[in-house]
């Protein structure tokens, strides 16, 4: 399971790399334009989407700045079946792991400001007496730049002993990362070896978001039960559990609580299990 922290060695932080993302769970209780002039229209860059926002660490007390996508101006152009959202122009989910520079906490930004006193001191033990520092970045990012972040948010939430859900949802967030950088990339090898981080992350995030939902009330991570079920069904197929994603997704189909939308899509990434069932069956 160290792979999905690896890079944090790096950092300082070689033992945490080594820890079981759950492995403490049983005893824890249209397009967008810029018309530069009548004649000129501008494409926006992605550094003109971002600016510098400010953030007290709650570990160390900290002030600093780090890259932001401002409200409202990225706009969304679909999403894939396991709600992985699309943009134009920048990929805010680059920017959703904040990072202390001074002590090395972080976080994605919905679970930042959010510690117990107790969560404090595991973090300042396991993570701010070892970390080495970050380099420092400004500006846009890079999918390498965002996935290290992700990693060490990662890791903060694992020695803090987060909800089960926070960090199933940060391997569900760096599987996506993963999978847009493997989209830019060209050369095959490289593509497999990203395509195989993406699996163990949707795999880890699958477990996650499995136990959550018996340990955990719902909205889950922003998520209902209906919208829950369709993620994990989908991530289920990407993952080859098409047995277990056929029962998940059946329960949205028959259930008289979920929107007619909902059962709309969880009829497209039915068949979708079923087109991938009969392409797998042994020849």
């Amino acid at each position: 399971m160290s792979s999905l922290l690896a890079g944090l060695e790096d950092l300082g932080l070689d033992s945490v790399s080594k820890m079981e993302v759950y492995g403490d769970i049983e005893t824890k209780t249209k397009k967008t334009k810029a018309v530069e002039s009548p004649e000129e229209k501008h494409e926006k860059t992605e550094d003109e989407y971002l600016f510098e926002k400010t953030y007290t660490c709650p570990v160390c007390d900290e002030e600093f700045k780090t890259s932001a996508v401002r409200t409202g101006k990225a706009k969304l152009i679909g999403t894939d079946s396991d709600l992985h959202p699309r943009y134009q122009g920048v990929d805010p989910l680059k920017y959703d792991a904040v990072v202390c520079p001074r002590c090395g906490y972080a976080a994605l930004t919905r679970f930042f400001s959010t510690l117990t006193r107790v969560q404090v001191k595991l973090i300042m033990e396991n993570i701010c007496r070892r970390f080495h520092g970050l380099e420092k970045r400004e500006g846009v990012l890079s999918y390498d730049d965002a996935i290290l972040r992700h990693r060490l948010a990662l890791a903060n939430a694992m020695v803090k002993h987060s909800r089960v859900s926070e960090r199933a949802y940060i391997c569900l967030k760096t599987a996506w990362l993963i999978r847009s950088k493997q989209e830019e990339c060209t050369e095959e090898k490289e593509k497999k070896e990203l395509y195989a981080q993406e699996l163990e992350f949707l795999t880890t995030a699958y477990e996650g978001f499995n136990e959550a939902t018996t340990k955990e009330n719902y909205p889950i991570c922003g998520m209902d039960e209906m919208a829950m079920l369709c993620m994990l069904a989908d991530i289920g197929r990407r993952i080859g559990r098409y047995e277990e994603a056929g029962r998940l997704i059946s329960r949205v189909i028959v259930s008289r609580n979920a929107p007619e939308r909902i059962k709309n899509k969880a009829r497209d990434i039915k068949e979708l299990i079923v087109k991938e069932m009969q392409e797998n069956q042994p020849k």
